[in-house]
């Protein structure tokens, strides 16, 4: 029983038994010899006090009564250390599958009540063939104990001896065979009584009525909202709003929220117009905005709880290798084989590692190491922070292999030194990796041909863009663009010194000579 507060659960409290099954010898036995030894003798009492609840050649529910009455017949103090004991007595009861605790919250009003719904004890079959009941009944009573219950409960085949050569077969009758019903004939009446006589919990098993039902109930809002809170007349409306209701069950499964947070969501404001009504669009908007900051809260626990077990294990290899250091055998036989790389799946060396390794050692360095040694080749230095924990999420929650991370960080550093500016971010990082998982890469040879696709796609766009862009115009026409049309100078021609050596007789030399004599005297 999940009890935060002993003040919710008192001797002044309402409660009610039911269930929908009769005890047998054979169940007798087992909760005696079997089920008495996990949880103790009082719990067991407790569980024969509550059946009695229940006349025995009937099933449903008792009347309705106070739980003093209960405390007192079973001797416990209504205090709260009678209180406390008694949650631990069901408990017991709950964790073995006996009992089912549920609170009812009444409609007109705020009080509640206590419903404890007995379960029937498993067959000697069903209990010894699950493990953590027998398990938990071996730390009871021993290894031996069990064995000897196990074959008080079953008896053995009279014809064990013969039952590897038996061919069993079936030739039981079916129900169809032997009887006809009557279906044309529909009693609708006869269903209708049926269905009110019958007790409201029944019906369908329990895996069907835990699909069916509801995440959030009126009682998990009511019994956690703020008392003097602005909106607490909207809430204590949505007792009789299904609709109102329903939003908050679709909210709360689409986006997996704990009935605490969805009291939260309740108390903001802007949540219900003035008609008290809730507003979908804004309280799905608030509920996104709460489960991505979960969802983020919940992915760096996840990498600080991994770079913890990763230094733990880090420390115990060091510890190994000092105590193997003697013995070489052993430690060679532990060391992990590298697996080569097919020449069709090769890589161009980074401009970063050329004068680093060969493209022999790139490539099985890609394949082999892991992406925190490869990163130590790109980087003279220590490797910064940020770049580190950038696939360090892609490792941690994407669940990338480490070799399709080494070609991821070999095509980034491909395209930043290829175009010469910062490309590498964490949007930018993060939107590959996405569509690395869209593609399902997960091996070395899938991350080696998508980066081949996708350089070959950057190219083709590149090369089509600069063929529209070298376009010649036409004569005496206008560019798209004026602006740059303005500011484009025109062509001026340039007389270039001529660099060939011309040869002048000396006629030529005089004739010349006589010319500049005459522009000078008309001068």
């Amino acid at each position: 029983m999940r009890m935060n507060n002993l003040f919710h659960f008192t001797e002044h409290h309402r409660y009610v038994a039911y269930r929908e099954f009769s005890l047998s010898q054979l169940d007798q036995r087992m909760l005696s010899q079997v089920y008495q030894p996990i949880i103790g003798a009082f719990a067991i009492g407790l569980y024969h006090f509550l059946y009695q609840h229940i006349s025995a050649d009937k099933v449903g529910y008792s009347a309705m009564d106070s739980q003093r009455k209960l405390f007192l017949l079973l001797g416990i103090e209504p205090s709260e250390k009678g209180r406390a004991y008694f949650i631990e007595q069901t408990t017991k009861l709950e964790a073995v599958g006996l009992l089912q605790t549920s609170r009812l919250m009444f409609q007109d009003s705020e009080d509640y009540m206590f419903e404890y719904a007995l379960q029937s004890p498993l067959s000697p079959d069903e209990f010894f063939n699950t493990q953590h009941l027998t398990l938990l009944l071996r730390d009871k009573v021993g290894k031996y104990t069990v064995l000897s219950l196990r074959e008080q409960f079953i008896t053995d085949e009279p014809f064990a001896q013969l039952q590897a050569d038996a061919h069993r077969e079936n030739i039981s009758v079916p129900f169809y065979e032997m009887f006809r019903l009557n279906t044309h004939v529909i009693d609708y009446e006869l269903e209708q009584a049926l269905h009110e006589v019958t007790p409201s919990r029944r019906g369908g098993s329990a895996q069907d009525s835990a699909q069916e039902e509801p995440v959030l109930n009126y009682a998990d809002i009511i019994t956690r909202f703020p008392k003097y809170s602005y909106n607490r007349p909207y809430v204590e409306k949505l007792r009789l709003d299904r609709e109102g209701m329903g939003i908050l069950d679709y909210i709360a499964r689409k986006f997996e929220l704990t009935p605490v947070e969805i009291c939260r969501l309740l108390d903001e404001d802007g949540v219900f117009n003035t008609e008290g009504r809730l507003v979908l669009d804004e309280l799905q908007h608030r509920a996104h905005l709460q489960f991505r900051q979960t969802k983020r809260r919940g992915e760096w626990r996840e990498r600080e709880q991994q770079k913890i077990e990763q230094v733990q294990k880090d420390q115990k290899a060091q510890r190994s290798a000092s105590h193997e250091m003697h013995s070489p055998d052993r430690a060679a036989a532990q060391i992990q084989e590298e697996v080569a790389v097919e020449m069709e799946f090769y890589v161009e060396v980074a401009p970063q590692c050329k004068d680093k390794c060969d493209v022999h050692q790139y490539n099985m360095m890609l394949r082999n190491a892991p992406y925190t040694k490869l990163l130590e080749k790109y980087f003279p230095g220590a490797v910064p922070d940020s770049f580190l924990d950038m696939f360090t999420k892609i490792d941690l929650n994407y669940k990338l292999p480490d070799e399709v991370i080494n070609v991821l960080i070999h095509y980034i550093m491909m395209l930043t030194a290829q175009e010469g500016t910062q490309r590498i971010s964490g949007a930018f990082v993060e939107r590959i990796a996405s569509n690395m998982l869209v593609k399902q890469v997960q091996t070395y040879e899938q991350a080696v041909q998508y980066i081949r696709t996708q350089a070959s796609v950057t190219t083709e766009s590149a090369n089509r863009t600069g063929q529209a862009g070298s376009k010649p115009r036409a004569a005496g026409g206008r560019g798209n663009n004026s602006r740059y049309a303005k500011q484009q100078r025109p062509a001026i021609p340039v007389v270039q010194p001529s660099t060939e050596s011309v040869a002048w007789s000396q006629s030529d030399r005089e004739r010349a000579l006589e010319l500049a004599r005459r522009l000078d005297e008309n001068s």
